[in-house]
């Protein structure tokens, strides 16, 4: 599925915002059989995995109420996969950027963990 000028946009928007706080991008629209990852991002010695996600309307919850646990749960997956290819594994984290409406990007940080 291709993704929307929009959506494109979105994380655009976030991968700027993250640069300007110190991480640089290591991946964008990473694939794999599990899912996408938007942004895989470094900071310091930790790789981060990022879900961007924009909510123009509020009508059906905030951009961070849409990260499900069966999102978290195909975001998990595919950064296990994402990670077999590597040869140590480093720190990782999951965060999200949300974007709503105008207002400015929500970075949340650890926003869930690896459950199992």
């Amino acid at each position: 599925m291709l993704k929307s000028v929009v959506g494109q946009a979105a994380e655009s928007r976030a991968e700027a915002f993250l640069k300007t706080q110190g991480l640089t991008l290591v991946a964008r629209n990473w694939r794999c059989r599990f899912g996408e990852i938007d942004l895989v991002m470094q900071d310091g010695a930790t790789l981060v995995f990022v879900e961007v996600r924009l909510r123009s309307r509020s009508d059906f919850g905030s951009a961070t109420a849409s990260v499900t646990p069966a999102k978290q749960k195909k975001l998990l997956a595919a950064a296990r996969q994402y990670l077999s290819a590597l040869k140590t594994l480093p720190p990782c984290r999951f965060d999200v950027i949300a974007l709503d409406s105008n207002a400015a990007p929500q970075w949340i940080r650890n926003a869930f963990d690896d459950v199992g």
